[in-house]
């Protein structure tokens, strides 16, 4: 019975990985295609010639460079604010007795459910109006707008958790608040903290929707959005193999994250579960 049992979880397991990586392996095997075979629709799953001259196409192209630069400094700068923000502000909601707290805690939550396609039309006229459009601020604000109430929401978890006690020893001995804060308090939240950063990071590194509109030239463009711009000469014929390299490279900064920091990643996301 434990046989069964033991083998039904393993053909359970494969199942489940394959329908996970499947897409994954097509888009890189896509992406060794060359741009010939894709046009002509050929059906196999691996190419028949392999080459790596999409991969030079796409690092060599100016506006897919501009829009990795793009991708990098507005996700950094939306991660850097986000939390720094959020960190503060946790840390008063658990800290601070005040009224609307609960309110506080319940706007920032039906704010980062908020539908991103309802802003759109607003933010686009709004941007116009002051010089915000087709510029990095222009993007930087709206994702911290999404990001922060989930930052806050996390690290307020983990300072809650955080015990009083070890601040007020450090103000005994000595402490101002603020070095209190920053050498007792910020130390014992950096799993929180770094959780944090990393889906603020996720979420300005993928989103397209914000980035597709408030944007009209690679000044700004992200790499989601301008990859719907590689259409190639015939428009009903764009090429595929290109857009999966182009996927692939951007896939990678993700992966190496993920790969790197997993322990963390994880170790953040339980723990906040937890005591949140």
């Amino acid at each position: 019975m434990k046989q069964r049992s033991g083998l039904g979880t393993w053909v359970g397991f494969a199942l489940i990985l394959v329908w996970c990586l499947l897409p994954v392996v097509w888009i890189i095997s896509l992406s060794f295609k060359p741009v010939a075979e894709t046009t002509v629709g050929s059906p196999q799953f691996l190419p028949k010639t392999w080459t790596i001259q999409n991969y030079k196409d796409i690092l060599d192209n100016p506006d897919f460079q501009h829009a990795l630069l793009n991708s990098f400094g507005i996700a950094l700068i939306s991660t850097a604010l986000a939390v720094v923000f959020a960190m503060f502000c946790a840390y008063a909601i658990a800290r601070l007795e005040f009224r609307g707290k609960r309110l506080v805690l319940s706007l920032a939550l039906a704010i980062a459910m908020f539908p991103v396609v309802a802003l759109v039309g607003p933010l686009f006229d709004l941007w116009r109006s002051i010089g915000l459009f087709n510029t990095w601020p222009g993007l930087i604000i709206p994702y911290m707008s999404f990001t922060l109430p989930l930052a806050i929401w996390t690290l307020s978890a983990f300072f809650r958790e955080i015990p009083w006690e070890m601040e007020q020893a450090a103000q005994v001995d000595g402490a101002t608040s603020w070095q209190a804060f920053r050498k007792v308090i910020v130390p014992l939240a950096a799993p929180g903290v770094f959780t944090a950063a990393i889906l603020t990071f996720f979420f300005a590194w993928n989103e397209f929707v914000l980035a597709i509109s408030l944007t009209s030239t690679t000044a700004s463009r992200t790499v989601p959005a301008q990859l719907s711009y590689f259409v190639g000469p015939d428009p009903f014929n764009p090429p595929y193999s290109q857009l999966a390299t182009a996927s692939v490279i951007v896939t990678i900064p993700v992966i190496i994250i993920v790969l790197l920091f997993q322990r963390r990643i994880v170790a953040g996301l339980t723990s906040g579960a937890v005591k949140g």
